[in-house]
């Protein structure tokens, strides 16, 4: 946790001084910091041994507005860097009986926040450049993987030319290799960020292609290499990934893009439908209830 260390001697050395219960939640964090930075004010107070307007105090201190502003900022700091076990022992003070009611409130708020920090103008520019490209590839790895198979199974009814990016390590770069200016990357990757994500996201670049980001801030290293990054909260409850917010943003993405090619597409899924009707594709409601 070298970044919170940093920030606490620059206060230390600019002559304000942190008080001793200042310095005992500011050790604590320093010295656990995989807990800390997701326990609220209350729970870090009781922890330390002060009281919650202490740890309220100790934010306002480091001269952020509140202790959610300062909470925010030191998970940004350290959640690519958190392990699986690490996250594990995470949810280890939560009740198995809770686990539900937790999970799908930390959901819900990453789907608020998701949709306040959402930049619309930002939003726009990702659904322009898609609905120009010539081709579209979509990589997303490990726990990402669901989400760019998601996003290429439904743009596949709207565009021609997608391509989800989804081989093993080895065969990434095939995937891309005529990877063009007219075309578009969309790289998914959330903490801990895929290596494997980053370097085909660069390898695009390089070959003058536009690069989209759909990851969890401005701190993520897919920011740095993106043309537009769209942001959507994933702070977990456990060592699972929170998946929910970068779904629903995945889902108006194509809602918007479906209503730019509403003509196309509604005579293209009139087409399907025959299709499937024909061989059977899903299950007639008739013999829905045999």
């Amino acid at each position: 946790m070298q970044d919170m260390q940093d920030v606490i001697d620059r206060l230390n050395h600019s002559g304000k001084r942190l008080s001793k219960g200042h310095r005992r939640i500011a050790q604590y964090i320093v010295d656990h910091y995989d807990k800390a930075v997701f326990m609220t004010a209350s729970r870090l107070g009781e922890s330390v041994g002060v009281s919650e307007s202490t740890v309220v105090r100790f934010a306002s201190a480091l001269g952020y507005e509140g202790y959610p502003q300062l909470q925010r900022a030191l998970q940004e700091l350290v959640s690519h860097r958190l392990t699986a076990n690490q996250r594990f022992e995470m949810a280890t003070d939560i009740r198995p009986d809770a686990a539900l009611s937790t999970v799908l409130k930390s959901d819900i708020q990453n789907l608020r926040e998701t949709m306040e920090e959402m930049d619309q103008k930002v939003f726009q520019q990702v659904v322009d450049r898609l609905l120009n490209a010539k081709h579209i590839y979509v990589m997303g790895m490990r726990s990402a993987a669901p989400l760019a198979q998601f996003m290429s199974y439904y743009l596949n009814y709207i565009f021609d030319g997608v391509h989800l990016v989804a081989s093993s390590v080895a065969d990434v770069y095939e995937e891309i290799a005529r990877i063009e200016s007219d075309d578009v990357l969309v790289g998914i990757s959330f903490p801990r960020y895929s290596t494997r994500t980053l370097e085909a996201m660069r390898f695009a670049k390089k070959h003058n292609a536009q690069v989209v980001a759909l990851t969890d801030g401005p701190m993520s290293p897919l920011n740095e290499i993106a043309d537009v990054c769209l942001t959507a909260r994933t702070d977990m409850a456990s060592f699972v990934d929170s998946l929910a917010a970068p779904l629903s943003v995945i889902n108006a993405l194509l809602v918007a893009l479906g209503l730019h090619r509403k003509e196309e597409l509604s005579q293209h899924f009139h087409q399907l439908e025959g299709i499937w009707d024909t061989y059977a594709i899903y299950l007639e409601e008739e013999n829905a209830h045999d």
